[in-house]
């Protein structure tokens, strides 16, 4: 089995004596797909993403034992385009309904400069599967940003097996009308000939409606959810780091009730709307003055793009203005901590009395299941209705209307009221429904769309 992503499941780090060491990549598909694959002889393409990788790969150092990695050395101009242009600032903002379309976005040479650098890269990646694919092997092809790799390896390689699986929303008709035609058909032709996985069905649906719109034609897809590694999980929360990061929350907010958020800074999380419904919180319920902290673990993501700086900013002025507003002496209605801390995280997760996880669209929101798995307050969950989970979940969270500043204080006011006997109900159902679903299962969903027996992973 060949696993290809665009972020591998190591990255490699120069040592002083000019040797280097392997750490575990970042992101939800390195650590689901991480252990199940260790020791198993499978294959992992994607690219190096750092200098320390280019410079371990070049010096034949970019190995590790638990997992075999072909890491692509790829130009770095024709890389900024597929990544910085393409993949984020238009199929990010496309797939989440993130543009401002009376003026974004502007298909010019500009883009189809990019575009074709978004072509060579998927190109590069194909052709690093094609070449050291064994006859007849299962290629699971993630994400996004490599939605041509599939159509490119079944044409060179037709007895591969090939998947596509797409961890974003998938945008509807309307929206896939916004690319340029070429754009489109080239994407959807792609990942329709073969199975594409989504978080939900909702997202199926999105998607072969597009697909019809685009070809014509009725593609193969199939739902399969994430799922938390409990036993991760449970790990870093029994670590040193999260006590030590336990002890430090607590000494902040002491024995008040904690409004949690952890996210990436980024404009389809809604940060800014979630700061704004706690505004609105205090002035229509005073009684939750010097009572609530609302305790938001940020961290910072694609630096390089001017949207998301501008984002982070607003994010910035809108947790301040809260504290300008509302503080006083001894409490402080807001905290922000943007580092990019996992057992922080998981220490906010432990001890939080409402999560919050309200984006405009989400293609799952993991967080949403590893709260109430790690929660031990009968924490209470506001869910946008727009999160993926929101399919699992819906139930027994309280729905969450992200365009809604009212909407979304009542229902953090609700989630703060709420009787221990129906708090303690929905924690204990929500943590079953959190973890009924799990790396291994979403794994093997996607082998059997390819018609490949599941004990391929056991």
């Amino acid at each position: 089995m060949i696993i290809v992503s665009h972020r591998g499941p190591y990255t490699f780090v120069r040592r002083p004596d000019g040797s280097f060491e392997t750490r575990r990549g970042a992101g939800g598909v390195v650590s689901a797909l991480g252990p199940l694959l260790a020791g198993k002889g499978h294959l992992w393409v994607a690219a190096t993403m750092t200098d320390d990788d280019r410079a371990a790969l070049r010096a034949g150092a970019a190995r590790a034992e638990a997992i075999d990695v072909a890491l692509l050395d790829l130009d770095p101009v024709l890389h900024r385009l597929h990544y910085d242009v393409v993949s984020n600032s238009v199929l990010w903002f496309l797939h989440h309904g993130l543009f401002d379309l009376p003026r974004r976005p502007r298909f010019d040479r500009r883009f189809r400069e990019a575009w074709d650098a978004y072509v060579e890269v998927n190109r590069n990646f194909a052709a690093a599967v094609t070449e050291q694919a064994p006859e007849g092997d299962v290629v699971l092809v993630q994400d996004y940003q490599l939605a041509l790799v599939p159509g490119m390896i079944r044409a060179d390689r037709p007895d591969l097996r090939v998947s596509h699986f797409t961890h974003t929303p998938f945008c509807g008709p309307d929206g896939i009308r916004v690319l340029p035609d070429e754009a489109a058909r080239s994407l959807c032709s792609s990942m329709a000939g073969g199975p594409a996985g989504f978080h939900t069905q909702r997202w199926v649906a999105n998607y072969q409606a597009s697909v019809r719109d685009v070809l014509g034609s009725e593609p193969a897809a199939f739902c399969a959810s994430f799922g938390p590694d409990r036993g991760a999980l449970e790990a870093v929360a029994a670590s040193a780091e999260t006590a030590a990061a336990r002890e430090s929350l607590a000494a902040l907010v002491g024995d008040r009730r904690v409004v949690l958020r952890t996210d990436r800074i980024e404009p389809s999380k809604n940060i800014v709307r979630g700061f704004l419904a706690y505004d609105l919180l205090l002035e229509e319920h005073p009684e939750w003055r010097e009572r609530v902290v609302f305790v938001a673990l940020l961290y910072p993501s694609r630096q390089s793009l001017l949207e998301y700086l501008a984002y982070s900013q607003e994010v910035e002025l809108a947790a301040a203005r809260v504290n300008e507003r509302w503080a006083r002496p001894g409490w402080t209605p807001v905290i922000v901590d943007s580092r990019d801390d996992f057992p922080r995280s998981v220490a906010g997760l432990e001890r939080y009395d409402v999560l919050l996880v309200n984006p405009l669209k989400d293609g799952l929101n993991l967080v949403a299941k590893e709260g109430p798995l790690a929660n031990r307050s009968d924490g209470v969950l506001c869910l946008s209705r727009e999160a993926g989970a929101f399919d699992e979940l819906g139930d027994v969270a309280l729905a969450v209307q992200p365009y809604d500043l009212e909407q979304t204080a009542a229902a953090l006011h609700t989630a703060l009221s709420m009787e221990p006997a129906e708090r303690v109900a929905r924690a204990a159902e929500l943590k079953v429904r959190a973890g009924a679903r799990t790396p291994h299962d979403w794994l093997v969903d996607q082998l059997r769309a390819c018609g490949v027996d599941a004990d391929a992973v056991s």
